[in-house]
């Protein structure tokens, strides 16, 4: 009868004392679960009102209802938005991505870096800011509002900019051509006419950087830009 019984409950008999191997995970408890993942679920709704909206719309109230949770949240887990915004662009590594990586890829050889490594980097920031919006709004945050953190963003942009210079910008002065003025008034014109064209929709000098034509008209200048560069200074590189 007994035996009959254990095998209805789906028991073993002996075998049902045999111990486990190896050791049991410890179980996360349900409150901190939910915390972890709640935060996460905020953190996503900040980046998607941020592409959506820009830092004008990051508010508190906003954030919540993308996120599908009381406001108070925000201010319980991270003491507002303005730690929420710390938080969200210490996390974001918007420079280690295509421009550091070339750079990298560059300084492994930089005996070798001349007009064409330059002009391929330039076309390079051209294409990502015409393509990653949440770029585009951290560099309108970053030029709209004076901010502690934004200002980190921008050192360590110039950080990575910086060993480059310290490469090629000596054949240049040795001929007096400035290239990183040069080179910076490139990039500049690059913020401007992306972020004008994603803002107003607008023509600038007739030209769209909302369409393809355009933007391969802007990468084939760039490319005569730095040749121009390269030919002032007559270096052969």
């Amino acid at each position: 009868m007994s035996k009959q019984k254990d095998e209805v409950l789906g028991h073993k008999g002996a075998d049902e004392k045999r111990p486990v191997s190896g050791k049991r995970k410890k179980a996360i408890s349900g409150p901190i679960r939910d915390k972890a993942r709640t935060m996460k679920t905020v953190k996503e709704a900040f980046r998607r009102v941020f592409i959506k909206k820009g830092y004008s719309g990051l508010t508190g109230a906003n954030v919540a209802e993308e996120a599908g949770v009381h406001p108070s949240l925000i201010s319980s887990y991270f003491k507002g938005i303005d730690t929420l915004s710390e938080a969200y662009i210490m996390e974001q590594d918007f420079w280690n991505m295509a421009d550091k990586k070339m750079i990298k890829r560059m300084l492994t050889k930089p005996e070798s870096i001349g007009r064409e490594q330059i002009t391929a980097l330039s076309q390079g920031q051209l294409e990502r800011m015409v393509e990653d919006r949440e770029l585009q709004q951290i560099i309108q945050w970053e030029i709209a509002e004076k901010n502690r953190v934004l200002r980190k963003l921008a050192d360590k942009r110039e950080e990575i900019g910086e060993q480059l210079f310290g490469i090629i910008e000596p054949d240049f002065l040795n001929a007096g051509v400035d290239i990183r003025a040069k080179l910076a008034l490139q990039i500049a014109g690059i913020y401007y006419l992306v972020l004008h064209a994603t803002t107003n929709g607008s023509l600038f000098c007739g030209l769209d950087l909302n369409t393809t034509e355009d933007v391969a008209r802007l990468r084939k200048v760039l490319e005569d830009n730095v040749n121009a560069i390269y030919a002032e200074a007559k270096v052969d590189k």
